[in-house]
This record gives structure tokens, sequence and C-alpha cells, in this order.
């Protein structure tokens, strides 16, 4: 009787594949986890093998045989397996596409698939060892605390404010994991916080192998830190987002740093949160695992508070800056009603940055939106910069002498006059980086000003360049959106001026407070982080509001306690769950038809516990020349919404979809 070996294969299907073992082949239970080389259709691909199963749905005759097992790497982690097969399940995405989207680009291609043993080489910190700075209190108790956890799985929320030292309690139960002989993995949000953080985790352990894992790599040097980390060479890995999935056979320790952020979601293909997945790594590995954030999530602010017995986290708090004499930042409001914002900046903003170059200190200018101004208009007829492609406008870049969609990215040269009525008198409504940096420019010529976006530093290179810069006291005033936000020690620098905070405020997402409270948390943070002491300046219309009130105090609990007050009489996460089915077609009636005709199918399945709201048109009804809408379902029990789901989907899967309509399910998502 032929063998069965079942593979995962990168198909948009949600099932496995078996296959025959040639006669003069033998697969054991040592093979599962192995690559596989196998035909499909008229190509041949990549596979994983998951399981030897006794029989096949199909008769034999009608499978075929696989090509070659590869052996030029261990096989993956049974734990790995289980981790892929768990986001498959819950994100209802294709299994084999999540198993083989984690792995690096050679190692799912035929054509190189044998060149992995050539690529694996020993990951190495050539750095100087460094003395231990010592602890604060707050962070002796914080560590104290996760060692009486004791060995298997416990879960830490870090809250700890900006320069409050989180960082060293890292570097402390890393080199805990070490001792013990197992590998660490650091998780980070953007690829612009690795630099710094890498040299620093480098310099603390010179003769361990840490190796990084993000985006910004070159393939080759992906896949030679990949192997490092499946064949246990690597010890310590920090990445970003993907690097969840990094096969670490001797795990024992995850640390998620900056948990809140939104960029842990993957926003399109399999769209997964890298933190959620870490928690549930940990549970399956009996390791413990750590949060950290100035600004935690609500979800995860509301798992460690919600009293004993119910709580999941265990809440460590460290409430002062670790730098001796270090304080937090003073933060005063700047009503613009009174003291009006010309070009951008009131009087008081403006003294302040006299002041600090005077002193020879640096300053923050906070606006997150780049560009030089997001929309141009006629005075005349009313037109405005819309994108053709997108329901949004094309965003002037003055410099690049073009009008940019941020969105889809068409881009077309600045018009010299009105496409409809030729009038020449253009104008440029709002501001962006780019023209609070030319004002900038015009008040204070004698200042060396620096702007830090997405435009600017769009590479790892040109990011470092510029904090070179900026660390070397070669920039007077910076200019930046959130990339400057988090994450960065500026020693000189000592105020921070935030620029039209306040659309957020009252907009449309429920969750927008959240983010600015904690985009403003995290940008006040970068002032006065030695031994100079920092100011925040925010200018707004509405200096009454209470978020404003709670930066001032430096106060998320109560910030937290608030909005988690408001989503649990409003019915919204973390007290309910969600699901967002989103359709993308040529027209918008077609989107929404086939929504209607999925929300029929929902309400077909038996589920008194979940509610498929009705198909509307997403916030941004129109890019790159699609039309796209959206349905929400919802739940007070997310057992009860995975088990909808998971029948929902079988019916959606048999739905027969108009030409050129695409859809895709989300599970938790951030943006509605």
């Amino acid at each position: 009787m032929s063998q069965i070996v079942r593979v995962a294969l990168d198909v948009p299907l949600y099932r496995y594949f078996d296959y025959l073992v040639p006669g003069d082949e033998q697969v054991t239970a040592a093979d599962i986890g192995r690559r596989v080389q196998v035909p499909f259709g008229r190509r041949t691909m990549i596979g994983i093998i998951v399981d030897l199963p006794p029989t096949s749905d199909l008769p034999n005759e009608q499978l075929r045989p696989i090509e070659t097992v590869l052996h030029d790497l261990p096989r993956l982690p049974d734990a790995w397996l289980r981790l892929t097969e768990f986001c498959a399940g819950y994100y209802h995405a294709p299994p084999g596409q999540v198993m083989l989207s984690t792995l690096p680009v050679a190692l799912r291609s035929p054509k190189s698939a044998k060149g992995a043993r050539r690529l694996a080489r020993p990951a190495t910190s050539a750095a100087g060892g460094q003395a231990l700075p010592a602890l604060r209190a707050e962070q002796e108790a914080a560590l104290a605390a996760i060692h009486q956890a004791g060995p298997g799985f416990h879960s830490f929320l870090l809250h700890g404010v900006t320069g409050s030292g989180k960082t060293e309690v890292y570097l402390r139960l890393i080199e805990s994991s070490l001792l013990a002989g197992k590998q660490a993995l650091l998780l980070v949000p953007e690829i612009n916080l690795t630099p710094q953080l890498e040299a620093r985790v480098a310099a603390r352990f010179p003769s361990v192998a840490l190796v990084s894992l993000h985006s910004g790599l070159g393939e080759a040097a992906r896949q030679r830190n990949w192997q490092a980390a499946l064949t246990g060479t690597a010890r310590i890995v920090l990445g970003t987002r993907l690097a969840a999935f990094t096969p670490l056979p001797e795990l024992g320790l995850i640390i998620v740093d900056e948990e809140h952020d939104p960029s842990f979601k993957q926003q399109d293909g399999v769209r997964y949160s890298a933190r959620d997945l870490a928690v549930f790594r940990a549970r399956q590995l009996a390791i413990p695992i750590v949060l950290g954030s100035a600004t935690p999530s609500l979800e995860s602010w509301a798992n460690a508070t919600a009293g004993a017995g119910r709580s999941r986290y265990q809440l460590l708090s460290l409430r002062e800056r670790a730098v001796a004499g270090a304080r937090l930042p003073l933060v005063r409001r700047i009503d613009t009603r009174l003291d009006r914002a010309e070009n951008g900046l009131s009087a008081a903003l403006r003294a302040a940055l006299a002041q600090r170059l005077e002193c020879g200190e640096q300053s923050l200018l906070f606006l997150n939106r780049r560009g030089y101004a997001p929309v141009v208009g006629c005075p005349a007829c009313g037109w405005t910069s819309g994108c053709p492609r997108c329901a949004a406008h094309l965003v002037l870049h003055l410099r690049d002498r073009c009008l940019r969609c941020h969105h889809c990215g068409f881009a077309v040269p600045v018009t010299k006059a009105c496409p409809t009525c030729g009038n020449q008198n253009l104008i440029a409504f709002g501001r962006g980086t780019q023209r609070l940096e030319a004002t900038l420019a015009e008040i204070f010529p004698q200042a060396r000003v620096l702007r830090v976006d997405r435009d600017s530093a769009s590479t790892r290179r040109q990011w470092e360049a510029l904090a070179a810069r900026i660390d070397g006291g070669q920039a007077d005033i910076l200019v930046g959106t959130q990339m400057l936000a988090k994450g960065h020690d500026f020693a000189r620098l000592t105020l921070v001026g935030v620029i039209a905070p306040d659309a957020a405020l009252f907009a449309a997402d429920w969750r927008a407070a959240e983010r600015l409270f904690a985009q403003l948390m995290q940008v006040a943070g970068r002032a006065g982080r030695a031994e100079r002491p920092g100011e925040v300046l925010i200018q707004t219309q509405f200096p009454e509001h209470p978020l404003y009130q709670a930066l001032i105090e430096h106060d998320y609990p109560a910030f937290a306690a608030v909005q988690l007050a408001e989503r649990r009489q409003a019915g919204f996460p973390p007290y309910a769950y969600q699901a967002v089915l989103r359709a993308e077609a040529r027209e918008m009636g077609e989107a929404l038809a086939f929504l209607a005709t999925a929300r029929a199918a929902a309400l077909e399945v038996d589920s008194a516990a979940v509610t498929a709201y009705d198909p509307v048109p997403m916030r941004l009804a129109r890019r790159a020349n699609r039309e796209r809408a959206q349905l929400l379902v919802e739940s007070g029990s997310r057992r009860a919404l995975q088990a909808f789901l998971s029948t929902w989907q079988l019916r959606l899967v048999a739905l027969k979809l108009p030409a050129q309509l695409s859809w895709h399910l989300e599970v938790d998502p951030l943006e509605l």
C-alpha cells in the first residue's frame, strides 16, 4: 500500500493536499514539518508536510507523487505548525498561505529551495560589554514579580511612563532566559525602532548570537537570520510583526514592546495580530510573555485590571523615570482661539522655540501629516485636487512638484491653473510637515531645521543618517510625524510642540481618541529625557477636553477608565467581539449586492448570539479605482463569534462572485 503525505501549499484554498510517496522513498513522522517539492497543476511548488494520514479522501490513483523531500534544513517544529494552524483557524485564512507566507522567499521557491544550507551561518555581535546600570525600586519590583511567578505561562503588562526604564527590564529578563539556556524573542512595531534597540541589545550581550528580522532586510539576510533562529544558533531574535512566526526550538521568553501599536496588526493578506499571536504562543509553550507600553491598548488594560480572579494579565507599573533627577515633562495647552496660530504656530510656541535656540537645546514639532498641504483648491469655482482613483484628495508635495495620493500612490505634476475654470491663483489649504519646515526656515533663518517623515526617511539607511544628525547636534528644530513619536532618546531635546491634534477628538472612528492619546503621550515623552527638564505645548481649540487634562497629569489610568466605561456602555471592544467582511468591486452596487447576499447567508446561520449589521460603504469608499464596502458582525462571546464565522465562511466560499469582485474577512478589526 502506497504511503500518503498531507501537504500545505501556498494557495487560497482552505484545505491541505494529499500526495503519494514514491516507492523508492520513505517518509516518517520525523519528516513532519519538512519542506517538500510537489507538482500542483502545471507548476512545481514548495509545500510543508503536516501529516501522514493512513488514507485519503481521494482514491490513490488520483493522487500524484511528491518530487522530493528537502533535508537542507531542520524540520519546522511541531509548536510552529500548531501556531500557524491556530492563526489560520482564528483568522479564517487558508492554512497553506499562512504557513508558507511566513518563510523567507527563497525557502518557498522551487528554483532556490536547495540553496538554504549555503546561506546558514551564525550571527554574532562584535560589540563590547557594558556595566549594568543600577535599577530603581520599581524596576526591581517588576523583575521580582516576574521571577516569583515561576515556570510556565504567565502574561505581564508592564505599564511604564516614557523613560521609566522598560528596556532595562527587558534586558534583565533576556539575560535570565539566556542563562537558563533558552532563546528570547523581542518584538517591536516598526523598522525604524530596530537599529537603536538592536545596538543596545548587542552591547549588553556581546558574545550572544543576535539576529534581526524585518522587511527592511534583503532576502539573503532575512533567510540567513531566519535559519539561525531555526537551528538555535541565534539566541536573541529582534523583529517586527512577521517575526512572531519565527521558528525557535528553545524559546523561553517573549517580549512585545509598544504592545499597543496598530503596526502589530497586519492590514493585508492574512490579517493577524502579532501581539495576540505572541500571547497564544507563550501559552502554547508554557513560557512567560511581557507586554510593555506607556499607553497600553485598552484591550490589554482591561485584561490587566478586570479584578481578582478575572484579570488575564498581571499589571506591573513603572511610574517614575529611570534617570535620577529626570522628571516627566510639563504639559501646557495653548488655546488657539485666543492665541491664534499664524502659519501653524502660536505666539507662545514661537517664543518657546526661540528660547530653546538661545539655550542650544533641540525642539520637536509634531504634525502627523506629511507633504506640503493636504489639498489644493480654486477659490473661484471651488475645485479641489481630488484623486481620480480614490475618494481622497491629492496632497501637495512642493519639493517634488507633484500632487500625490497617500492611499494609492497616484501622482501628477502640480497644476499651474484650475483645470475647471483656468484660474491661476490656486490656494494650498492646511499644512503638512513640508510646509511647516518651510515656515520655520523663514521665522528662524539661523536654525537648522530637520524634517523626519516617511518622505525623508523611507529606508533604514536614510533614517539612520537622520538619527545620526540629531544625536550629533546637527539639528535645532525637528519636524516629524509619528515616526519620531516613540522609542527614541535625544538628550538635547527639551521642547515638544503639537500642531493640529484636534481632528481626532471628534472623528467617526471610535478608536481615534485612544490613538491620539497614545501618540501625544509618546511624543511628549521625547522631551527632557536626560537631566534637562522638558516641556510640551499642545495647540488646541478645545483645551478643556478631558483627553488633554489626562495628558497634563500624565494619567493614563484615568483616561483608560473613562474610555472603557464609554465602550462598555456602547458595547464596543473589549466588551464585544467583531469581524468585518469587506468587498471590493468596479461598482459600489456590486459590492453592496454581494454583501447583502452574504448577510442573508449570515442570517441563515443558527446563532442568536451574533448580530450581522447592514452593509455600508467604507469611509474611504473608493481606492485605486475599486469601490469598497463592508459588513460588520458582532457578538458578546468570542466563542460564539468564532463558531459562527466557521459556518458562515463555508457559505461565503460557495457564493458565486461577479467578475472582478474580491472579498476578505477580518477578525478583530482595528479600523471600521
